[in-house]
């Protein structure tokens, strides 16, 4: 037995030390891709000139070939490249870690060219913690691409490639003047299977998938056939216009089921714009709190109407309280768009900047008026991970806190949050944060289930404290 037990162990080293030197001096150094299959309930796609108002066109009448022959050579195929450390094992023990390779998962997704020279919109979660982005033209060209920015909040992304010739392109559309019932197509690359077209009508209008989320969310949903991989491709009506980039399903399989989300094109074109002028998203605020109106809420509150937004609260020295808005005013239109729910007004929102204005039509006391409203840069972030509200500093809390950098605890949300009343928080996971874009910026990255690992607060004695959640 114990021969036998001495035989074992020699052969077992014996293949050990083969196994080694063979992967240390002759197996190549190539690249492992792995593919992801993730299924939860919800999921997003990837993975693996205004529009003139027209006339809804019967099914027996349409024509999809020359909006499907403009939109596929603009769409094109995005891989995002990510490389992770591998673990180690008892080879490492044996012959060291020099051998070990790094592996590299390749994620892909669709995108849309808006510009001759290779600008690309798609979606955040498509390139989202890339080591290195390449995207395949329809004509199987492939370039490498770089990323210039991003915003989490919308799941929009625009990266380029350079490029000599000019590329095909799609202009944005106006995704205001979409009709429920329209026909539309989706283009991209589901399950790699590149410039696939496939038909449907827009279902509804400023969808909102998560009432519950932090993000304001306002998706045109359709019924157009969308799977893994369409993520970042194009969402065109029968003229070919660009009205929507495709981002997100709804299945319990993780394949198309009925419904597909996209987010409209005049939120995208405005994200775009926004990241190229300014590296940031600039978001402009109405200055009122309250709520999408519904038949429980309208009776707990006293009033008729079950369409439109309740104005409970007008945040002071905003817009809104400079054009006179009040608390129990209804507002019912913004410029030429009904506001019926929450998503209505937030998905409006969401393409204006600081400083547009905009007609408001309201309710008041049963009469109906239109005002005028200012939008104003945000100064304040509500942090719902950790049940508080951040401010801008002003010139008194720089002085105060002998600081010029950080966001004020301005209020708390919860009896959680108030421990950090009236605190400088200065730092999260490590990064600086300089004003309450930082913060979102850091925030909407986080997804539903997580949240920073610590943070660094200053309190009025000058002294910091990181705080660490587990």
């Amino acid at each position: 037995m114990k021969k036998f037990l001495g035989l074992f162990l020699v052969s077992f080293l014996g293949g050990l030390f083969s196994l080694g030197i063979y992967k240390v001096y002759f197996e190549k150094d190539a690249i492992i891709v792995e593919n992801k299959d993730e299924t939860p309930k919800f999921i997003t796609t990837n993975y693996a000139n205004p529009a003139a108002v027209r006339p809804i066109v019967s099914a027996e009448n349409v024509d999809f070939t020359e909006a499907a022959e403009k939109t596929v050579h603009a769409v094109v195929h995005v891989q995002n490249v990510t490389v992770n450390k591998r673990s180690g094992s008892i080879l490492d023990f044996f012959y060291g870690s020099e051998g070990r390779r790094d592996r590299a998962q390749v994620g892909t997704g669709s995108g849309v060219i808006i510009s001759p020279d290779g600008y690309i919109v798609t979606n955040n979660h498509v390139i989202a913690n890339s080591s290195h982005l390449r995207v395949k033209l329809n004509n199987n060209k492939v370039y490498d691409a770089e990323l210039v920015g991003s915003d989490p909040g919308t799941d929009i992304a625009l990266i380029k490639v350079d490029t000599e010739e000019n590329l095909p392109f799609l202009a944005f559309g106006d995704s205001d003047n979409t009709k429920i019932g329209e026909w539309v197509l989706a283009v991209g690359n589901p399950f790699n299977l590149t410039s696939t077209v496939t038909a449907g009508i827009i279902s509804a209008k400023a969808r909102d998938l998560n009432e519950n989320d932090r993000r304001n969310q306002s998706f045109i949903q359709t019924d157009a056939a969308v799977n893994p991989g369409n993520s970042g491709g194009a969402l065109v009506n029968t003229n070919g216009d660009l009205i929507g980039i495709n981002t997100a399903i709804t299945s319990q399989t993780g394949s198309f089921v009925g419904y597909a989300f996209a987010v409209p094109s005049n939120i995208a074109k405005k994200v775009v714009h926004d990241l190229l002028e300014y590296g940031n998203v600039q978001q402009g605020i109405l200055g009122v709190r309250g709520g999408g109106l519904n038949s429980a809420y309208a009776e707990r509150i006293g009033v008729d109407d079950t369409e439109g937004f309740y104005i409970d609260e007008v945040i002071g020295n905003s817009g809104a309280e400079k054009a006179g808005l009040k608390k129990g005013d209804i507002i019912k239109k913004m410029d030429n768009v009904e506001i019926s729910k929450y998503s209505d007004l937030t998905g409006y929102l969401g393409s204006k900047r600081p400083n547009d204005v905009i007609d408001v039509t309201i309710k008041r006391n049963g009469r109906t008026q239109v005002v005028p409203v200012t939008l104003f840069k945000n100064q304040s972030y509500r942090i719902n991970l950790l049940n508080i509200e951040v401010d801008n500093l002003s010139k008194a809390d720089k002085q105060r806190f002998n600081v010029d950098y950080g966001v004020k605890v301005s209020n708390v949300t919860s009896q959680r949050g108030t421990y950090l009343l009236d605190k400088i928080l200065l730092e999260v996971d490590g990064k600086k944060v300089k004003n309450v874009d930082d913060v979102r910026r850091i925030f909407d990255s986080y997804a539903d289930y997580e949240g920073p690992e610590s943070i660094v607060v200053l309190d009025g004695k000058g002294e910091k404290e990181r705080l660490i959640f587990e």
